[in-house]
């Protein structure tokens, strides 16, 4: 159940550093050398900025000056109350490259949905993209909207009382070759899921993606 608020206090024990941009306040995590060529990196669906923990670290200690972030409504970004399409998560972006000094054009890596996101960056901001880098994409292709998360409430329902909460943070070790060398990853991603708001965003987020324009004409454009 979300029972906390998302605030300062709660905030406090979180790695990393904090900014208030246009939708609200992002949690990221900057490594490498401020000389270093800089690559963003955008996580999944649902798993914040956490997902990429060896690769941060490898690339920042190979010379890169590595961006990573938390979506709002992930880990420990906001939960605005707003429509959660690539527009939002564009704004986001662009807006903590501009917090963060970043005018130069940057290297996307997007995994799975995060792919969406840096698709959509660089066909609105060509000039601020260098490269991009997909691992197991997943772009908008018209995905159909489930019964379920059509409303809040019937959302809240599957979530809360048919288990969707508990399915979607075990469901994380299907993803791996060897689960057992990640013992903690199901914790860790409750975390997320204490704060009010977080399904709701997810829910808001694939609304969103079923609404939204497929991307090959983006592809095509960008030269993917």
């Amino acid at each position: 159940p979300e029972r906390r608020t998302l605030d300062d206090r709660a905030r406090a024990a979180a790695p990393g550093h904090f900014v208030r941009l246009a939708d609200g306040v992002t949690h990221y995590e900057v490594v490498g050398p401020d000389s270093g060529r800089v690559v963003v990196l955008a996580a999944a669906f649902s798993v914040p900025a956490y997902l990429s923990d060896s690769l941060f670290q490898r690339l920042g200690r190979a010379g890169f000056r590595v961006i990573r972030f938390d979506y709002y409504g992930r880990g420990w970004s906001d939960r605005p109350e707003t429509t959660y399409d690539l527009a939002l998560f564009d704004r986001q972006l662009a807006g903590l490259l501009d917090s963060l000094g970043v005018s130069g054009p940057v290297d996307l890596a997007g995994l799975s949905f995060g792919a969406a996101i840096v698709t959509d960056f660089a066909d609105q901001h060509p000039d601020r993209v260098r490269s991009l880098i997909y691992i197991n994409p997943v772009f908008n292709t018209g995905r159909p909207l489930p019964p379920r998360e059509r409303t809040a409430l019937a959302w809240d329902w599957y979530m809360v009382f048919r288990g969707g909460t508990d399915d979607m943070a075990t469901g994380q070790l299907y993803d791996f070759l060897h689960p057992e060398r990640f013992p903690d990853w199901v914790e860790r991603y409750r975390v997320q899921q204490q704060f009010r708001g977080t399904r709701e965003a997810w829910r808001r987020t694939r609304v969103a993606v079923a609404v939204a324009p497929r991307q090959e004409e983006q592809i095509r454009r960008i030269g993917a």
